[in-house]
């Protein structure tokens, strides 16, 4: 799994006239499933996300996660993340899992975030979405369960 991670102060996200989520200080999590993830690496995302230390302390340290300072969230899915771009002008996603395999897990992933205390609002899974980031910092983090240590 692949997230994007953006601290703001508030964002949303709407499908044509109708908005699907909406929040305030917290996390944008633009969130690609991969075709071979499993629970396991939508466990360490999660946990990793919850418990990272990207939030600023009064002293202006990077010392505080989202479950510390109950950041909202909004989740929003993006096959794109798993674009390859190697060879030819237009990207392959070969690697980004199938609807009917990542939209469950996208659910999963909020279900389990919801879980830790966060409140967490989404987009609307395959639809064109128009997202609104207001970007602090600006702080933009990216994360790729391929690169996380197991087992910690």
């Amino acid at each position: 799994m692949r997230a994007l991670l953006q601290r703001v102060t508030k964002s949303k996200v709407t499908v044509g006239d109708r908005l699907t989520g909406e929040i305030g200080a917290g996390l944008v999590i633009l969130l690609g499933v991969g075709a071979q993830d499993t629970d396991a690496e939508l466990e360490l995302l999660v946990n990793k996300i919850a418990n990272l230390r990207i939030f600023t302390d009064a002293e202006g340290k990077f010392n505080l996660s989202a479950l510390e300072v109950n950041a909202e969230l909004l989740v929003v899915s993006q096959f794109t993340l798993y674009a390859d771009c190697r060879k030819g002008r237009r990207p392959s996603f070969t690697d980004a899992g199938r609807p009917e395999m990542a939209a469950p897990m996208c659910d999963r992933f909020v279900a389990r975030l919801r879980e830790l205390g966060f409140k967490v609002e989404t987009g609307e899974f395959q639809a064109d979405m128009l997202v609104e980031i207001h970007n602090t910092g600006p702080v933009t983090i990216w994360l790729d369960t391929a690169d996380l240590p197991r087992g910690k």
